[in-house]
């Protein structure tokens, strides 16, 4: 009887101290359920997210530059698997036991990783608009050192933009903060900062990544119904067709990760800025997470490259020497 009376009473994240949260009520069925899956999909992320890091960094042949824009959201999504279990703390126990310097710290870091994450889906969507929409002028503008330079731009400018908004939230001084309980760590925008948010990290990013795929599709299919008219015409299929099929489904296994990622930050966001409750908010969270696990999957599914690289990294061929310098692909692709 103990246990069901302790169970029923109001807890708190620091019983000692007055100004505390609450704790949120959970049966230990529920814990351990919720901390087995977030076990589970941490661990997923960091394992198939490090494989496609290792594939990219290692053999030559992958060193291009929209591969180079997926090896920014690779490391961007193993580090959102890294975080997974301080932010499952965060929302399973609904209390903060890491102090209020980390907090401040851990909630710049989140907004990094994500906002890295949806800068790399946007470059993947430029890379592939031009690649499709212009061809002839992809080699002269879409380079891999202005691939590099537009990855540490992005990288750059989301931190800097993320810790701005933590700064400029009332964030820094614990004064400021009065509506906070002891044991919250959250970042609660005003209303004008929250217009900017939401255009800067949804609306314009989102806009711009639909956009340029609906070009591209259209593009796709112009190309396609060419190609397929010759082939049924008996003519001959010139190389630059063939490059241009293979650029047209690379663009479409592409379209399938952004696609995705969109899927699963677009209910997020249009929950967020609604009246909804917070349990719904919590699961649309972790569906953004899980997204950074989804990715990894997309690549076993549609890159031939991935699953033989995969190969040569768990049979331990690639420390044999010139390994780096395999042949991975059986045919022209990305």
């Amino acid at each position: 009887m103990a246990y069901e009376t302790e169970d029923h009473e109001t807890q708190y994240c620091f019983p000692a101290i007055n100004s505390s949260c609450i704790k949120g009520k959970r049966s230990k069925y529920e814990y351990n359920i919720m901390y087995v899956f977030v076990s589970f999909l941490s661990a997923w992320t960091v394992f198939l997210n490090l494989l496609v890091i290792i594939s990219i960094s290692h053999f030559k042949k992958l060193h291009t530059p929209t591969n180079l824009i997926i090896l920014s959201l690779a490391v961007a999504d193993l580090l959102i698997g890294l975080v997974m279990p301080i932010e499952a703390t965060r929302l399973i126990e609904t209390c903060w036991y890491f102090g209020d310097t980390f907090c401040k710290l851990f909630m710049i870091i989140l907004g990094i990783l994500f906002s890295a994450s949806l800068s790399s889906v946007v470059l993947i969507a430029v890379d592939r608009y031009v690649a499709v929409c212009h061809p002839l002028q992809y080699p002269q503008k879409i380079t891999t050192t202005k691939t590099l330079i537009s990855i540490c731009l992005s990288w750059v400018c989301f931190s800097t933009y993320n810790a701005t908004i933590v700064i400029n939230n009332g964030f820094l001084d614990t004064s400021v903060r009065t509506d906070m309980c002891y044991g919250e760590c959250s970042v609660m925008m005003g209303f004008a900062w929250g217009v900017i948010d939401l255009f800067m990290s949804f609306i314009f990013p989102c806009t711009l990544i639909i956009t340029l795929y609906l070009r591209i599709f259209y593009v796709v299919h112009q190309q396609v119904k060419v190609i397929n008219s010759l082939i049924k015409g008996g003519k001959c299929v010139t190389e630059g067709s063939v490059r241009r099929k293979s650029e047209s489904k690379a663009a479409l296994t592409l379209g399938i990760i952004v696609t995705v990622y969109l899927l699963c930050l677009i209910p997020y966001y249009i929950c967020s800025i609604s009246v909804i409750s917070s349990t719904i908010i919590n699961l649309l969270t972790w569906v953004v997470y899980t997204n950074s696990g989804l990715n990894p999957l997309i690549y076993a599914l549609f890159y031939p490259w991935f699953k033989k690289t995969v190969k040569h990294i768990l049979t331990l061929k690639i420390f044999q020497p010139a390994s780096s310098l395999v042949n991975i692909f059986t045919e022209h692709q990305l």
